[in-house]
């Protein structure tokens, strides 16, 4: 049998024999080397391999805790964390935090940051101070992820799938993306913006608003908002998320992002 195979015979197994733990650990060493990943960009649309999805949770069982010891720190726990040799093409500052079975692609930037196992980073991508990345979750290159944000992670449900977050996007401090959201290409979140699966996305730049769940388009300028909702106690805010513009197609991403920053007033 093929490696998925193996491991989603595995996974219907109360007692695992060696032969499936080698499976197991032959998964998570092709995810942690970024020759597979828990979720690919395929026609231009995302597909989760949860057979994968299954190898993490079947490590996580398998797995037993041990000291785990990184310079002067230590730790008790199930997963080692990655150890870097300067070969990998990734900046690592001090105390950036990244949990073997995941991987980060050369040329990215981690400062004190954690990332979790099964996620993915792409090249040139910064992960700045605080940031968190679940376990899954897929980042896209040249992506920026300011101060503060939280990008969720998934494990199970196995049918649920992973937050993404593609190529060049812009995510704002203290932004939280969960439950599988999806940001497209380009994308730019302002400061504080919460995305479950469920928050209205409001398309405000027209006469008629546009609502999208669990999708934020291609270029779009994201900020907080709030909409007026009636309970059987009164009527109370609750929160949302407005697009306000539209980022402007450019070979200079960065000078695209400054003006997009700048026309539509966000706060980063």
């Amino acid at each position: 049998m093929d490696l998925a195979n193996r491991i989603d015979a595995a996974y219907e197994k109360e007692d695992l024999d060696a032969d499936d733990r080698d499976a197991i650990a032959e998964a998570i060493r092709l995810l942690d080397a970024g020759e597979q990943r828990v979720c690919e960009l395929h026609d231009r649309q995302w597909t989760t391999n949860q057979w994968l999805k299954k190898a993490l949770l079947l490590y996580f069982k398998v797995q037993g805790s041990a000291v785990i010891s990184s310079g002067p720190f230590s730790y008790f726990d199930k997963i080692p964390i990655k150890q870097w040799d300067g070969s990998e093409g990734v900046r690592v500052v001090p105390q950036a935090l990244a949990r073997y079975g995941c991987y980060i692609e050369p040329g990215a930037i981690l400062m004190p940051s954690y990332i979790n196992i099964g996620a993915y980073v792409g090249s040139g991508t910064l992960v700045d101070t605080w940031a968190t990345i679940g376990s899954c979750a897929q980042i896209g290159k040249g992506v920026h992820l300011s101060g503060g944000v939280g990008i969720g992670g998934v494990l199970e449900p196995l049918q649920a799938d992973p937050v993404i977050i593609e190529d060049h996007a812009f995510i704002g401090s203290r932004c939280i993306v969960v439950e599988g959201v999806h940001v497209q290409e380009g994308a730019v979140l302002g400061a504080g913006v919460v995305l479950t699966s469920s928050t209205p996305i409001l398309d405000v730049r027209g006469d008629d608003v546009q609502t999208h769940r669990g999708t934020v388009p291609k270029n779009s300028v994201v900020i907080p908002g709030s909409r007026k909702k009636r309970f059987p106690a009164g009527e109370f805010d609750v929160p949302c998320a407005l697009i306000i513009g539209e980022r402007s197609e450019s070979t200079d991403r960065k000078t695209g992002l400054t003006a997009a920053l700048r026309d539509f007033d966000v706060a980063v």
